[in-house]
């Protein structure tokens, strides 16, 4: 199995807002960040933050496979609606990048070790509002 073809399919799942349709992507069990989940865990969680930001976008600007390891460096340009990572929205835009890497195992996600660019949401989110 090609697992960058079988990445980008995933990311594309996502972008479609079919976070609840990631059977074919990832295990009914997994671990993420070093804590157990189902699928069904994982894929709230991917829901809850589109829910937060309605236009959320994954795009993938560098993407690196080997074996069955994938590292990717997405970047977002979003604006969220509702409070995320710690920050009420403040109606503009922000800009950040998430390095993620994952683990699959017969063509399945089985392990994500995610970190987002926490610095650079704060500093947007905090911004006040200019009329």
């Amino acid at each position: 199995m090609d697992i960058g073809a079988q990445y980008r399919r995933y990311i594309s799942y996502l972008n479609e807002g079919r976070v609840h349709d990631l059977g074919d992507f990832v295990h009914e069990e997994l671990i993420y960040n070093d804590e157990p989940m189902t699928r069904d865990d994982y894929q709230n969680y991917i829901a809850d933050d589109f829910a937060r930001i309605p236009d959320l976008h994954f795009d993938i600007h560098q993407l690196i496979v080997s074996d069955n390891h994938v590292a990717s460096r997405i970047r977002f340009n979003c604006t969220p609606e509702a409070d995320f990572r710690g920050h009420a929205p403040n109606g503009q835009k922000i800009s950040f990048v998430e390095h993620v890497f994952y683990q699959f195992e017969n063509g399945k996600i089985r392990q994500v070790w995610s970190l987002l660019d926490d610095r650079a949401i704060h500093a947007q989110m905090e911004k006040e509002t200019t009329n």
